[in-house]
């Protein structure tokens, strides 16, 4: 769909097309999280189905850092597109390649089948999953903080992240429900391609949800004053003026990211791998904790709003760093008390994820926003956060010291308070023009 730059921009969304907004951007958040979740819950059967041998569940953390390859790339190339031709027909295309991207891996062959031809299909597939995944969540972030009101930015920015929570929640429901149902056998079989399956109607959702809203109110505004393509021109020399800011996104890019893809991927493996429980008893851990922290997101969200964006990301790097490693100590005390330390790093975490999409496209203006905010989040994702799931599998293997992951996410935390001590405070600020949010309101301080 295309954005009509004759709309007026300045006048607030009617609350049924903010929710809309909501709507369309948390259900692609949460088919991009699904496929994630969804890999890292099934990454033992995924290793055995395509690379049988001693190192197989390694091996397939590994493919899933691959898939970050093309990463940067994606968010440079969708950037641009979506600071030239607008949010949401860019987040349109990136869907698609998304969910079918998903839903052919369920469908590919295994190494017993085709040989070495079944892990280059899945390091294919993953590749451009991880291209597509480059313009989704730094578009999906923009685009709801555009259409969301300056004063409840963190408010509404946190159904962002909600959907991420509930692609995470379904596919633990998913795979939870396939064990109980199949059996380990046959799920290590079969089994572990349903949940890639049922990727394409739910992409298919968000597609349909996001072709039935218009582009965001800030773009629109700009576009009319500039025209369409005038906004990307000398992109790179505009992008090389801002790179402070864009060292700050980094940097909180793979303190987030450390976090998230350790706590919300790679302990369904650590669960097994390291502690010994089953992949049922793994899989609830997580639920019950994603559950947590979808109840507590938009408070999250809304204290931002009152408090600032900074003061909530401090008490969560701070929370982190202290509390990581009695925690991860907890869990191997048993089932239940593995349930309270996954809780209460997830509630933690939550305070920066809430506002994350509305603490990250602030520190841009919007003609550069999507394009500066898609390669620095992506570049740092990929070469600091990616790894850490497969980095900590093989480095438990080497050493016996099963708090390896801990040691990574405390570093991931340092560097992202290093950042936050030079961000400017943006709640409240204005999304709209060319000026970077934050910065006067700082110097007029």
């Amino acid at each position: 769909m295309g954005f009509d730059v004759s709309a007026s921009a300045s006048v607030e969304p009617a609350p049924a097309v903010r929710r809309r907004v909501v709507a369309a951007s948390a259900l692609g958040n949460a088919s991009e999280w699904y496929d994630y979740a969804v890999y890292g819950y099934v990454a033992i059967e995924m290793g055995a189905a395509f690379f049988p041998g001693e190192y197989s569940t390694i091996a397939s953390l590994l493919v899933f850092a691959v898939s970050f390859v093309l990463r940067p790339l994606g968010g440079i190339v969708f950037g641009t597109l979506g600071d030239r031709i607008g949010r949401n027909r860019t987040l349109a295309a990136t869907i698609i390649l998304m969910c079918v991207g998903t839903f052919l891996i369920g469908m590919l062959p295994t190494y017993q089948a085709v040989g070495i031809w079944a892990p280059v299909g899945l390091v294919i597939l993953r590749v451009v999953q991880g291209f597509s995944t480059g313009g989704e969540y730094g578009g999906a972030a923009i685009f709801m903080a555009e259409y969301a009101p300056d004063r409840k930015r963190g408010f509404w920015g946190s159904f962002l992240e909600f959907g991420t929570l509930c692609g995470l929640v379904l596919a633990s429901v998913v795979v939870l429900t396939l064990n109980a149902l199949l059996g380990s056998a046959a799920m290590a079989e079969w089994g572990w391609r349903i949940p890639f399956l049922l990727a394409l109607p739910l992409g298919l959702v968000g597609l349909y949800l996001r072709m039935k809203v218009h582009d965001t109110p800030v773009f629109r505004e700009l576009a009319a004053e500039d025209g369409q393509h005038k906004s990307t021109r000398g992109m790179f020399r505009i992008l090389s003026a801002y790179w402070p800011a864009l060292l700050r996104i980094g940097a909180l890019a793979v303190a987030l990211n450390i976090t998230q893809y350790t706590l919300l991927g790679y302990m369904a493996v650590y669960f097994q791998t390291s502690v010994g429980f089953t992949g049922g008893q793994a899989t609830t851990i997580l639920l019950i904790g994603q559950v947590c922290m979808l109840v507590v997101i938009p408070f999250a969200g809304s204290l931002s709003d009152r408090i600032g964006r900074k003061p909530c990301w401090w008490i969560s790097l701070g929370g982190l760093f202290v509390l990581v490693i009695p925690m991860f100590w907890l869990m191997t005390r048993g089932f239940a008390l593995a349930i309270v330390a996954f809780a209460i790093l997830g509630l933690f975490f939550v305070l920066q994820l809430g506002n994350t999409s509305a603490t990250l496209p602030a520190m841009l203006p919007t003609h550069i926003r999507y394009s500066g905010m898609a390669g620095s989040y992506n570049i740092s994702t990929a070469a600091l956060a990616a790894t850490a799931p497969p980095i900590s599998e093989i480095l438990i293997e080497a050493t016996g010291n099963n708090l390896i992951p801990a040691y990574y996410l405390m570093a991931g935390c340092a560097l992202g308070a290093i950042a936050l001590i030079t961000m400017p405070e943006t709640a409240g600020s204005s999304l709209r023009g060319r000026d970077t949010p934050g910065l006067a309101s700082q110097t007029e301080r």
